[in-house]
């Protein structure tokens, strides 16, 4: 069944492609206009400085180049081709990839402009795009850009607001909703959607880092790690999935647990004053204030507690371990281990579902680790928050959910 598209389906794909491209590098220029006025409203919605907001608009259009996103098109579906015509699928027949129809997306509170990598290939896929866009009307301005690029993308690509709590939306005409959001948030979606409605969930999830005794092997690489760990720690406030919620450190190292960790509180400090603390609520800065209090009063020598008099953020080495990772506004609980078995059980023995692990060391047990938690993602420390566009976020591939397959032998 062919499923009509806002986008003209003789329009090359690569077309589509090169518009985006270059709708995304004018909003990589800090000086473009649309993009400072963003800046300001998305941090005056979100609570974050203006350089946390400036790096993830660097990484989120600086990672939409057109070879980038070719790329993860050929990846998934076997060649841009696909898309405009019938292409040769390696062991299958002849198929095309047809857009799945009208697609939403519900984007999510915290992560800053979650919603535009799956709006660009839901449209690469020539679907129709709407977007739940939040107050700062982000998407909403780089869907003027792209407008701007390629006519095409005016009645193809639009954002609307609406409080999912009180305002009715009915999602009834959709082929396919996307949605980021809690547990709660993504069952109530779900229960709104007609059964032939595909539905893409991507449920809050955490990260977590592990250190292998054998990359603590001096002072420097010490430090080296730590400050691209403080950096996964402090970016976005510790909201995001891919933010640094807990942290394992394997004893035996030439850098022992408790100088690492030393070292690490110092760098968070560091990077505190190149991604400064934004605004926070007064309820935030009390949580945060009595977690390290408690933490102090509990130490009793036996670990140790970083932070600073405004407690503006916060490490603990080695707290109870039968205490979940407190999931504040920059704060660490960094658990000493003998092997990745124990950090396996930590976060089993909590229900914490993770997003990515970062890592220190090139071991198989540490691998292996990844595969029990089920992560969809392993990087290194002070990468986990600039994940490649490839990456599939969630498990979850980026274009081929938003087509379905017709052969030339049907």
């Amino acid at each position: 069944m062919m499923v009509k598209s806002a986008l003209r389906t003789e329009r090359p794909v690569r077309s589509l492609v090169a518009a985006i491209a270059a709708a995304a590098a004018r909003w990589s220029d800090a000086d473009f206009q649309p993009r400072t006025q963003a800046l300001t409203a998305v941090a005056a919605r979100t609570g974050y400085s203006l350089p946390v907001v400036a790096f993830a608009f660097d990484q989120l259009f600086g990672s939409l180049q057109a070879q980038a996103i070719e790329a993860v098109i050929s990846d998934e579906l076997g060649s841009l081709e696909a898309l405009d015509g019938f292409a040769r699928r390696p062991g299958r027949p002849r198929a095309r990839a047809l857009p799945i129809g009208r697609v939403c997306i519900v984007s999510s509170r915290t992560t800053i402009g979650v919603a535009v990598v799956p709006a660009v290939f839901a449209l690469c896929a020539k679907c129709e795009v709407i977007v739940k866009d939040r107050e700062d009307h982000l998407v909403a301005a780089f869907f003027a850009t792209l407008a701007d690029q390629l006519v095409d993308f005016r009645d193809a690509a639009r954002a609307r607001t609406w409080d999912g709590e009180r305002d009715a939306f009915d999602l009834g005409g959709f082929d396919a909703v996307v949605a980021f959001g809690s547990d709660a948030t993504l069952a109530r979606l779900a229960r709104g959607l007609p059964p032939t409605a595909r539905f893409i969930p991507n449920a809050a999830k955490a990260s977590a880092g592990y250190v292998a005794r054998e990359t603590l092997s001096s002072q420097a690489e010490a430090r080296r790690i730590a400050g691209a760990a403080a950096r996964d720690l402090v970016l976005y406030d510790t909201e995001g999935c891919l933010s640094l919620h807990a942290l394992f450190v394997e004893r035996g190292g030439v850098v022992s647990t408790e100088q690492f960790s030393r070292i690490l509180g110092t760098s968070i400090a560091e990077a505190a004053r190149a991604f400064p603390l934004g605004t926070r609520s007064p309820e935030a800065a009390a949580s945060l204030a009595h977690a390290r209090d408690l933490a102090t009063f509990r130490a009793a020598g036996e670990w140790s507690v970083y932070s600073d008099e405004a407690s503006t953020y916060l490490a603990v080495l080695d707290p109870p371990i039968d205490a979940p990772p407190a999931f504040l506004p920059r704060a660490l609980a960094i658990h000493s281990v003998d092997a990745p078995a124990e950090a396996a059980a930590y976060l089993e023995r909590h229900g914490i579902a993770l997003e990515a692990l970062a890592v220190a060391g090139d071991r198989n047990d540490i691998f292996d680790l990844a595969l029990r938690l089920g992560v969809a993602r392993i990087a290194p420390f002070g990468a986990l928050q600039a994940p490649p566009l490839g990456a599939y976020h969630g498990g979850r591939p980026r274009i081929a959910e938003f087509v379905r397959w017709v052969s030339d032998e049907t």
